[in-house]
């Protein structure tokens, strides 16, 4: 074997030429596992396990995010009527997302292990819960993109109360603001099950309940994995377990005083929850993984209840609603039956402009990253006539996936830059594309996928995608922009048969300039759709050739059959178009006539390791100083082969192939330097230019061989290429063969020259999982290029990938516009509204309203102006320290010397009294509006400075006269003023000294409590030990 070293061309491609990157991303990402939802915007965010954020908004807009650490997201929200997201991931890294750019603006790297995260929505402020039970309060400046901790904060021992709860279990689980009084009061639920309910101005606990002192007393454990609201006013809360229990609490909801010192007084005392769940998870001892509280008018309230994914559950997903409001403890339940377990789930509304039907669609991400779609409006019928005579169906699951294809892709085809385009209209694709149905909608889509778009030519695109599918089926789709509109489908089989085949479509071949369409399908079968030269718009818009044969005239000439040994795996057209070449997984290779159509030979591949062909291609080669037209053949195990073009005759006698093959993708015919090469007039089967090369590549190795001498049946390799790491998974050529593109399983991009393979650039595409196709079964996924360089790879028929290669190449429209989900015109209403909307309730079940005389649904329910105020006033109140910090109590701690010294004698109790610690932070508040509105009046007090010099003057008799009142004084042996004044501060300073000593002994009284509760504990402990051995003894 000889290998040549070559010099690189000079005029081929360069590193600077070429940038390998994603240019769009369509459909659902992969892996994903967290949703959130923005009901102002109707924005949709999906985050997957490897840090990326799909967005999917109006209009069909889509875009996709990477954070730069490639890790899960734990929680993800909106900041609603803001262009905000947040999202915190493994590694308790805040992110903040600017969804109008599209872009991250900050991260900020949280130091503890966040448990619960919620944002105050209508504000910037984020409530933040740790592992250690202690909630923090974070800002979020809009201007300046930047997150700030606050000095307010809720300790974890603050919270409890009189309670005494086990550190151990102290993680906060979840922060509810309190429906109505979001700005008031909001509800701490902590691992153990202790709930609080914290008033934010008075920085104390207004209710608690729940906890391991409840649950002792029933002898169970269980620790909190999901909560919600269960009504408008926040009166009654919903919390699920780890054993599977769902239970409802009470919660006092009013501002009256009276009110919550009665309820303050009965959570001591309440012995245990309102209301139990029985919905088979304690059976199975399934945690509750999520919980979320649909309301509605009347009695269509419900509550959606998901399982934990990791226990094998039948109705992992349910949905339970109340029917009787007289008998709280009747319940219907629907359990929603899934092919797989469910992960998260949220409830979307749309929206469509053409049929003013708005349709709330209930969205299930399965443990695999699939969606599913649920018509919540059936749920709800379900939920109340289910106990009728005549119950509605169960709503029916369906998968989400890429629209206007129910079968996956098996084939593919990418063509840009229409040679044959003649004109193009901005305004009918924007127009179009508002047609298309919304990817998370049930708008009907007609039984052949086809839509209400008009075609009138081939020559009015710009870019065209050609697909073929498992069920037969072939579709044209406009790419001239970055959503696939569909342009056209065939369904006919013959000119007899227009009925689906069912049979999968493994090869196609498209020429546009002769107006032909070759496919090949598994059972052998080729098909040449011939166009007609003019192709026009039919009655119904959208052309799909299934039905009538008079209907496939509109823009078919004619179609032929031919058959064909083994399924068809490579089709490839001769120069001229008149000759048609087919290779089949069962080695043969056939020549077919167009215009009979003819089959003029089929000749057999003995190839010792895998026979099926894979790749064909017409060429002309110099051999002994003669030119000499071959067919070069390539099989599935990497061999290459020569036939003669006219008579198909094999003219190597030896197969030339690597030492350890594996399986070929690709086979190009170069010449030697690129796109020149020695023309000696094109013919029927190939182009007349002279190749010298054959590049072949496999999932291991790419190499570039001698054409000549591959002829002869002699192995010379020009260059040679070993993938050592990972496996190629598609390979193709681009921009006149003088760059090839590699993709790899891993989503790895390489571009190399042609024909030395040196790298040019390489990238990696998150996400992009592929695998290699199976033996006998159809690919997961299907990638084709263009000659430019642009690719579109679909994967699993659930999400589309286009990628560009050539730097600064265009080659979509509307790019922009089909990746702005923001939209900045939104008119939001200036009003201030509750997230919950309250309404009439007529009776007081375990679901209803506790509010009377409330506004209908329709109307929204406009806060007060106290709960505007009160939103102000937070700035305020979460910039003062409502309780030291840690560092704070620790500088207050005193000292060796000091603690000889500190006796509570020292402490003059005479003083002046210390002020309660709530109404520390409210003085400071008080101040700080005094301050405020005395600097109101500075522009007041400038006008007054004639009267000021006045009072200056009138002013220095008196101060003579206050000397001569102090001369007075100290004759008489009284104190003058000066001195007066500095004894009231040494006073004040003697007083601060008191308190500081009285806080250190505080301090340390309380250690010692801690002290001594942990070792009567750790007696107990001993004691039943020993008395356990002494038993067992």
């Amino acid at each position: 074997m000889l290998v040549l070293q070559r010099e690189g061309n000079p005029d081929g491609l360069k590193s600077e030429d070429v940038n390998p990157r994603l240019i769009y991303h369509y459909g659902l990402p992969s892996g994903c596992n967290l949703l959130a939802y923005d009901p102002t915007q109707k924005i949709l965010a999906m985050s997957t396990l490897d840090g990326r954020i799909k967005l999917f908004g109006p209009d069909n807009t889509q875009v996709v995010m990477e954070s730069p650490e490639a890790e899960q997201n734990k929680f993800l929200q909106f900041i609603h009527t803001q262009q905000f997201l947040i999202s915190i991931n493994a590694k308790n890294h805040i992110e903040v997302w600017d969804i109008d750019k599209k872009t991250l603006v900050h991260v900020h790297v949280y130091n503890e292990e966040i448990t619960s995260f919620t944002v105050l929505q209508r504000t910037f402020y984020m409530y933040v819960g740790d592992s250690f039970g202690n909630v923090s309060v974070l800002k979020f400046d809009n201007e300046t993109c930047n997150i700030t901790q606050m000095r307010y904060r809720i300790p974890f021992q603050a919270s409890q109360g009189s309670s005494t709860e086990d550190l151990n279990d102290a993680a906060v689980m979840y922060i509810l603001p309190q429906p109505a009084a979001e700005s008031k009061r909001i509800l701490i639920i902590y691992k153990s099950g202790f709930i609080s309910l914290w008033s934010i101005q008075d920085s104390k606990p207004l209710f608690t309940t729940g906890g391991t002192l409840i649950y002792s007393l029933n002898h169970d454990t269980k620790k909190v994995t999901a909560a919600c609201w269960a009504c408008p006013v926040g009166s009654k809360v919903v919390i699920g377990y780890d054993n599977g229990e769902i239970l409802m609490w009470s919660v006092p909801h009013s501002d009256s005083k009276a009110e919550l010192a009665t309820n303050k007084e009965l959570s001591g005392t309440q012995s245990g929850p309102l209301f139990k769940l029985n919905l088979g998870y304690k059976i199975d001892k399934t945690p509750i993984a999520k919980l979320k509280w649909a309301y509605a008018e009347g009695k269509a309230s419900r509550l959606y209840v998901l399982g934990a994914s990791d226990f094998s559950s039948v109705n992992s997903l349910q949905v339970v609603v109340i029917i009787n409001d007289q008998i709280e403890s009747r319940t219907t339940k629907l359990g929603i039956a899934s092919s797989e377990p469910r992960v998260d789930f949220d409830i979307v509304s749309s929206y469509n402009e053409h049929n003013k039907h708005k349709d709330d669609c209930f969205l299930a991400v399965g443990k695999s990253g699939h969606v599913y779609l649920y018509d919540d409006f059936l749920i709800e019928k379900y939920l109340l006539q289910s106990q009728s005579k005549s119950p509605p169906l169960l709503p029916k699951e369906v998968k989400v996936r890429l629209p206007f294809a129910d079968s996956c892709i098996t084939v593919a085809k990418f063509i840009t830059d229409n040679p044959c385009m003649i004109s193009s209209s901005d305004q009918e694709y924007i127009s179009l594309s508002k047609k298309i149905p919304a990817l998370f909608s049930f708008e009907a889509k007609a039984k052949d996928g086809s839509s209400s778009i008009g075609f009138s030519s081939f020559s009015n695109f710009k870019n065209i995608y050609i697909t073929g599918h498992s069920n037969g089926a072939i579709y044209f789709w406009d790419a001239s922009a970055p959503l696939l509109i569909p342009i056209v489908s065939f369904n006919q089989q013959s000119e007899d048969d227009q009925s689906l085949s069912g049979v999968p479509l493994t090869a196609l071949c498209y020429d546009m300039e002769a107006r032909l369409l070759i496919s090949g399908d598994q059972s052998g079968t080729v098909r040449i759709f011939k166009f007609k030269p003019e192709p026009y718009a039919t009655e119904s818009g959208f052309l799909s050739l299934q039905g009538s044969s008079k209907k496939g005239s509109n823009i078919i000439h004619s179609i032929k059959l031919v058959k064909v040994n083994g399924s068809v795996l490579s089709v490839i057209t001769s120069h001229d178009s008149k000759y048609i070449a087919v290779g089949s997984d069962q080695g043969y290779v056939s020549l077919i006539d167009v215009a009979g159509p003819t089959l003029l030979y089929e000749r057999h591949i003995a190839s010792e390791l895998s026979t099926a062909v894979i790749s064909l291609q017409f060429g002309m080669c110099s051999l002994h100083g003669f030119e000499k037209r071959v067919l070069a053949v390539a099989t599935k195990d990497s061999s290459a082969w020569a036939l003669d073009s006219e008579t198909g005759n094999i003219l190597n006698t030896a197969a030339v192939r690597p030492k350890k093959p594996s399986k070929a993708l690709l086979m190009q015919l170069l010449d030697e330097h690129g796109t020149s090469g020695v023309s000696s007039g094109g013919n029927s089967f190939d182009d007349g230019l002279v190749k010298e090369l054959l590049l072949l590549c496999s999932e291991k190795a790419v190499y570039v061989y001698s054409l000549p001498h591959v002829v002869q049946g002699v192995k010379k390799v020009c260059y040679k290429k070993k993938f050592n790491s990972s496996i190629c998974c598609w390979a193709s050529t681009f921009c006149s063969d003088t760059g090839l593109v590699l993709v790899f399983t891993t989503g790895k991009i390489e571009i190399r020259s042609l024909p030395e393979l040196s790298l040019l650039k390489a990238t990696s595409i998150r996400g992009l999982a592929l695998s290699t196709s199976k033996p006998n079964s159809l690919p997961d996924s299907s990638i084709c290029a263009s000659q430019n360089g642009d690719i579109i790879m679909v994967n699993d028929d659930q999400e589309v990938f286009i990628a560009s290669v050539l730097l600064q190449r265009e080659i979509f429209r509307h790019l922009d516009s089909a990746t702005q989900v923001y939209n900045k015109d939104l008119i939001i209403p200036q009003v201030i509204q509750s997230d919950h909307v309250i309404h009439k309730e007529k009776k007081k079940g375990i679901f209803s309203s506790m509010i009377k005389g409330s506004k209908p649904k329709h109307e929204p329910e406009t806060e007060p102006d106290s709960a505007r105020e009160s939103f102000e006033e937070l700035s305020m109140l979460f910039s003062v320290a409502n309780f030291p910090l840690e560092s704070e109590i620790q500088e207050n701690l005193p000292t060796d010397a000091d603690e000889v010294e500190l006796d509570i004698d020292d402490i003059d109790i005479d003083g002046p009294e210390e002020k309660p610690k709530g109404k520390i932070m409210m003085a400071a508040l008080n101040k700080q509006k005094l301050t405020s509105k005395f600097n109101a009046f500075k522009g007041k007090l400038k006008e007054m400075n004639a009267k000021k010099e006045k009072v200056q003057v009138k002013e220095e008799p008196q101060d003579e006269k206050t000397g001569s009142i102090d001369q007075i004084k100290k004759k008489y042996g009284f104190s003058s003023t000066g001195e007066t004044t500095s004894a009231a501060k040494i006073a004040q300073n003697k007083l601060s000294d008191n308190i500081r000593k009285l806080k250190g002994i505080n301090l340390r009284t309380a250690e010692m409590q801690d002290n001594a509760e942990t070792f009567s504990s750790m007696a107990k402990d001993l004691l039943r030990t020993a008395e356990n051995d002494r038993r067992a003894s």
